[in-house]
């Protein structure tokens, strides 16, 4: 009790012993709020090494106190936290934010649109950055990639899906572009937060879902309930996790503490990347031998209508606003350009190595 006194009292004080300025060495604080249960193999933990990051290659200099999905604001309103003020920061995934930009999904992941080294490209050197720094400037926010969850799976379902006809009236819970392609393929889009989805599963409110890749689709543990797990994830070919950042606290730093957050979300784009890739092999393998999980490949007349929807999603942005035709129209430009290389170097390469023991 004294101590606490103690240390009350020259809390008291402080004000009046200390100028009423900030240190030039003074570490900065900054609040980040995420979309994600804390810990999450993959985005979890990828949102908590982005602050660690900034924490260490800034000397200290700039904190990050991380808030999980729920702890200060819930999972899907981490943009409009980032945007208010009331916390400078947030990682999440763009694709959530389509009811506030529609074109946010192609920051994220689109149907059959680009893999995650063919995104990184048109971010990076298609001017990718740019459409996106000018999508989220009248909310003032700052975006960057940091984070890729890789290409992902297709959903867990409770019941097999043998074509068409076995998607009419499912629920599934499915965010972005996806809940479109699966409402033109007959199902029944639900929007959840990643904490939602488990319970929605287990008391039947939903009748599958679709989220990442196997390493985060184990931990949330879907296999419990849904065995039936479908392949290839022609709805989200890509995973790109957002760093957000409030335009007026990033613009208030430092130039050299501007470096360090950009260089910081550049370091955890790839390493997640490489990450996620090496930890889905396993989980996957874990996933079939140990738990019994039904892994399947969609059938035919499934990816060949979702196909066709996919064409016919994308295709609106051509008549939406101007900002989202000129998104469209570079992201499709990016895929027209990789495709030929893509498909010569990386699906010829696979086709031809085979199967690996």
């Amino acid at each position: 009790m004294t101590t606490r006194r103690a240390l009350i009292g020259t809390a008291a004080l402080a004000p009046l012993a200390a100028p009423a300025v900030v240190r030039a060495d003074a570490p900065r604080r900054w609040r980040m709020v995420t979309s994600w249960p804390r810990g999450l193999p993959g985005p979890g933990m990828n949102a908590q090494r982005v602050a660690d990051r900034i924490h260490r290659l800034s000397g200290g200099r700039l904190e990050i106190q991380l808030f999980a999905a729920g702890e200060l604001v819930p999972a899907l309103q981490v943009f409009d936290a980032v945007a208010g003020g009331l916390a400078e920061c947030g990682h999440t995934a763009a694709l959530y934010w389509v009811g506030k930009a529609k074109a946010a999904a192609f920051f994220t992941t689109v149907p059959f649109g680009l893999t995650p080294a063919e995104h990184i490209a048109w971010i990076e050197q298609g001017g990718g950055q740019a459409l996106w720094d000018e999508l989220y400037a009248p909310f003032g926010l700052k975006p960057f990639m940091a984070g890729n969850s890789s290409l992902n799976m297709g959903g867990w379902f409770k019941r097999p899906i043998g074509g068409l006809s076995d998607l009419s009236g499912v629920k599934i819970r499915a965010v972005g572009l996806s809940g479109e392609i699966f409402r033109r393929l007959g199902a029944t889009p639900v929007v959840l937060g990643v904490p939602e989805m488990f319970p929605a599963l287990q008391t039947g409110a939903i009748d599958a879902v679709e989220f990442l890749g196997p390493s985060s689709d184990r931990a949330q543990g879907f296999h419990q309930i849904a065995s039936h797990y479908y392949y290839p994830g022609f709805t989200k070919p890509n995973g790109t996790a957002e760093f957000i950042v409030a335009r007026q606290a990033f613009e208030q730093l430092p130039s050299e503490l501007r470096a360090v957050v950009e260089a910081a979300c550049a370091q955890e784009n790839q390493f997640t990347l490489h990450e996620t890739d090496w930890r889905n092999a396993e989980a996957l393998a874990v996933l079939v031998r140990e738990h019994g999980v039904r892994l399947e490949p969609w059938p035919k007349e499934v990816i060949e209508r979702a196909r066709e929807a996919a064409e016919e999603v994308l295709a609106e942005f051509g008549r939406g606003s101007a900002l989202e035709r000129k998104i469209w129209e570079s992201y499709e430009a990016a895929r027209r350009r990789l495709a030929p290389w893509s498909q010569v170097a990386v699906a010829a390469y696979l086709h031809a190595r085979g199967r690996v023991a």
